[in-house]
């Protein structure tokens, strides 16, 4: 595993007003890694003397979970929402201040928080999340709440990247802005003739500013216009640079040199306990491992396979994705299977891929099990009761189910990508392989096939795993020192906007 080292370029500032911005957090609303960041990283922050605040779309399931909310003040008409107000309340469970920005017109609906109930994209996203950005920045300017503003807003993924533009059109202010790509595979792109409704200078939209392939690109104003841009691995880092991952910003990311940063995403060590879960059959640690086949012997019974403790149970948790490499695991499969393992699957996502493994499990439904959906406890189940999980992501930005995984001393097998590659080491925490082929998939198998065969071998697999640093403490403290560059980087130089 890579170090987390804290960067000694910069003091760690205590007290230091932060605002997070993020279109869902787990467990309110949650369709990827996003969602549990945006949940742990502003704990972690607070712990080390942070002051930090959330901002949130007013989805229905944030308004009916936030607890002691008071209306700060009306908002309306804006972005087609004719009223609306800005809610200042507290996180279910903790006292962490979040932020609601509630406009019924743009939030209140189903569905997730981007597509409808049959994954149609809302066609007015871009007004939703360019609410969200102008929220954000009128927060930082002090206009939305008078009794705190940030010195740092910390905007996740394209859908609060509008902040970074609406600070850049302000006049100066001290307000320094961080942005964190956590998939450059969705960019939130629309029609350059939707631009009016964003309210800004017609200098933002052109190829120095917003404008992409004749379109508006939200992805943009994050990488054109933050003090400083982070990424969920250094791994990532490196790769979107490069024009195969680069998904056409590479240049845009190479021209921002080394204000492009990669910080690995920790986990939340509370919740993903092995020791302490709610969800398992039966507790174990590092130095308690009978537990594992306990938990291992009951997710067998609860998927219909054979309770067979000596067949290798292998375990996709995952989006059903081309970017998740899973129609790999669907070639290799018959040769899986012919080795003697065992396969469950929880997931959604293309149909067609769904479909496969639905028809996978029917045809042998004593050795593989499909769950086309998610549930979150059954997901801590499927990761604590199997004996290999496999993430053969053709990209993978982090990637939080091999960090379950280690935790959980499940042995994760992977494709050497991103943060996969910076988070598995071969041979003593899991396996990996370059080539994303069905061979090479196969391949890495026969090598953690050997060693699931030398039970010593194997438990100190599972041990080198579970005994790895992966809480949000390190990475908390980098952030600290990322923003303290921001800061730096915002009173030395005047906020870059198009044509200045």
């Amino acid at each position: 595993m890579s170090e987390r080292a804290t960067r000694a370029d910069a003091a760690l500032p205590r007290g230091l007003r932060v605002l997070h911005v993020a279109a869902e957090i787990f467990p309110l609303v949650k369709t990827g890694g996003l969602a549990d960041v945006a949940a742990a990283l502003p704990p972690a922050l607070a712990a080390q003397g942070a002051d930090v605040r959330l901002l949130l779309p007013g989805l229905p399931p944030v308004l009916d979970a936030v607890h002691d909310a008071r209306p700060l003040l009306p908002l309306g008409p804006i972005f087609g929402a004719a009223r609306g107000s800005l809610v200042l309340a507290r996180m279910p469970g903790s006292a962490l201040p979040v932020y609601v920005l509630d406009l019924p017109y743009l939030y209140r609906r189903g569905g997730s928080p981007y597509a409808d109930e049959r994954g149609h994209e809302w066609p007015d996203n871009l007004a939703r999340f360019a609410a969200l950005g102008w929220a954000a920045a009128h927060l930082a300017f002090g206009e939305l709440d008078v009794a705190w503003t940030p010195q740092v807003v910390h905007a996740h993924d394209w859908h609060a990247a509008m902040v970074c533009a609406y600070l850049a059109a302000h006049p100066p202010t001290p307000v320094a802005s961080v942005f964190t790509i956590h998939n450059l595979a969705y960019q939130g792109v629309f029609p350059h003739e939707d631009a009016p409704l964003l309210g800004l200078p017609s200098r933002f939209m052109t190829p120095q500013g917003l404008e992409y392939h004749g379109q508006i690109c939200f992805m943009k104003a994050g990488l054109k216009f933050a003090d400083r841009v982070s990424t969920v691995s250094p791994g990532y880092a490196r790769e979107i640079a490069t024009p195969e991952y680069g998904a056409g910003l590479d240049g845009v990311i190479r021209g921002r040199g080394r204000d492009v940063v990669g910080i690995l995403n920790g986990i939340d060590t509370a919740v993903w306990d092995p020791a302490r879960d709610p969800a398992l059959a039966a507790p174990y640690d590092r130095d308690a491992l009978p537990g594992k086949a306990i938990v291992k012997a009951a997710l067998q019974r609860e998927c219909g396979l054979d309770e067979d403790a000596g067949a290798p149970l292998l375990a996709v948790v995952s989006r059903l994705t081309g970017q998740k490499g899973l129609d790999l695991v669907l070639a290799a499969l018959p040769a899986l299977l012919r080795d003697g393992a065992q396969l469950v699957v929880q997931g959604s996502g293309d149909a067609a891929l769904e479909q496969a493994f639905v028809e996978a499990a029917r045809t042998s439904p004593r050795s593989v099990s499909v769950y086309p959906g998610y549930d979150e406890a059954r997901a801590h189940r499927v990761i604590a009761g199997a004996d290999v999980m496999l993430v053969p992501s053709r990209f993978e930005p982090c990637g939080l189910t091999q960090l379950y995984a280690l935790r959980y001393g499940t042995v994760p097998l992977v494709r050497r990508v991103g943060g996969l590659a910076d988070t598995v080491d071969e041979g003593r925490t899991g396996f990996l392989f370059d080539e994303p082929s069905a061979l090479a998939l196969q391949a890495a198998f026969e090598r953690a096939l050997q060693a699931w065969r030398d039970p010593a071998r194997w438990q100190a697999l599972m041990r080198a795993g579970m005994e790895q640093e992966l809480s949000w403490e390190g990475p908390a403290r980098e952030y600290l020192a990322l923003y303290a560059q921001a800061c730096g980087a915002r009173e030395e130089a005047p906020r870059r906007m198009p044509g200045g």
